[in-house]
């Protein structure tokens, strides 16, 4: 496959205008990667009390959690069509959701306790890369991105505007409270995080500062008595829409993604199908320019089919909006050294 691919600092070179970056799981990944690869957060679910969940991984070939949902989810829509009981459908919906619980559950289990236990030069090393771009939108729960904004905003050798919505001027029992009016926002959370909770009438983020617990602990807290974070972790990308057009932290989010223009950074993503919302916006969207991470050979199956995706948004944005012609680029994301 000839496909050229570049260093991060030339496609940084490449750019004029505003640049945006989209952190998919090999963000994570690349600093963590005994915690959040998908095979390792499989082995270390708890699937004791649901091993027949546990046999769908086997069978369906993979450890990708969303996958097996996807399937789930797909097969509860379809099933009338063959079977009318409405049991078997209820049971596939109820393991559906069953499964994002131990996905939840998995991911705040194995996360890293403190921020501390980042190194201080992997923080230096991500804001160096973060401070390359205008606004961060981030498809990931964990709290990687959140604990790194957090270390830059108290660093003297570095300098970044981080604003994710939620104000300390607002609170409630203790929480910073989103403000859908904070029109200085530029870090989003698409698809949810582990320290977002919806309250009812008020989106609310977990903090240390306010109550000195530590974060990790409060969430490991909310989950045990039941509350569940903002978490999109639905299998199709159609349920994933659902989903957030029903959250209004979610859709402000969604919307902000789908007005940008100029340059578009992907980092550790593979633009697969039960993303294909956020492809979506892509394809119909104002961006001229799609920068696209490939992480080790460019020739691998995983590889491959990251660059047949990235190229099929260029034939949709001709059906979409043929006056602005979407140009694909691909870096090769070691070349960015986000973490170290």
């Amino acid at each position: 496959m000839d496909t050229k691919i570049i260093s991060f600092k030339e496609a940084l070179s490449q750019c004029t205008g505003k640049k945006h970056i989209l952190l998919g799981n090999g963000f994570s990944i690349a600093c963590r990667s005994e915690i959040f690869l998908y095979k390792n957060l499989y082995e270390s679910a708890d699937f004791s009390n649901n091993e027949h969940i546990k046999s769908l991984f086997s069978k369906l070939g993979t450890y990708d959690f969303e996958e097996v949902i996807q399937v789930l989810d797909k097969s509860s829509f379809i099933l009338p069509l063959y079977n009318t009981d409405p049991n078997l459908r209820n049971s596939l919906k109820d393991d559906s959701s069953l499964l994002k619980e131990i996905l939840l559950k998995t991911i705040c289990g194995k996360h890293p306790d403190l921020p501390s236990e980042i190194r201080d030069s992997e923080y230096l090393n991500c804001g160096l890369f973060l401070q390359n771009f205008d606004c961060i939108y981030t498809l990931n729960y964990d709290l990687l991105l959140y604990w790194t904004i957090m270390n830059l905003m108290n660093r003297e050798d570095i300098k970044i505007k981080c604003n994710d919505g939620f104000s300390t001027s607002q609170e409630k029992d203790g929480f910073v409270v989103w403000s859908s009016e904070n029109h200085n926002t530029n870090v989003y959370f698409l698809h949810g995080a582990l320290h977002i909770f919806d309250d009812g009438d008020k989106m609310v983020k977990f903090t240390w500062c306010k109550t000195g617990i530590r974060l990790i602990e409060q969430i490991r807290y909310a989950l045990k008595t039941n509350r569940f974070p903002v978490f999109v972790s639905e299998g199709t990308s159609k349920e994933k829409m659902t989903r957030i057009n029903h959250n209004a932290y979610l859709s402000k989010a969604y919307r902000s993604f789908a007005s940008i223009a100029g340059n578009l950074f992907i980092y550790g993503h593979s633009l697969a199908e039960n993303d294909k919302h956020i492809m979506n916006l892509i394809a119909a969207g104002k961006i001229k320019n799609l920068y696209v991470s490939i992480f080790g050979d460019e020739n691998s199956k995983n590889n491959i089919k990251i660059i047949e995706n990235a190229n099929s948004l260029v034939n949709e944005r001709l059906n979409y909006n043929p006056k602005i012609p979407l140009n694909i680029t691909f870096f090769r994301s070691e070349s960015a050294k986000v973490w170290r």
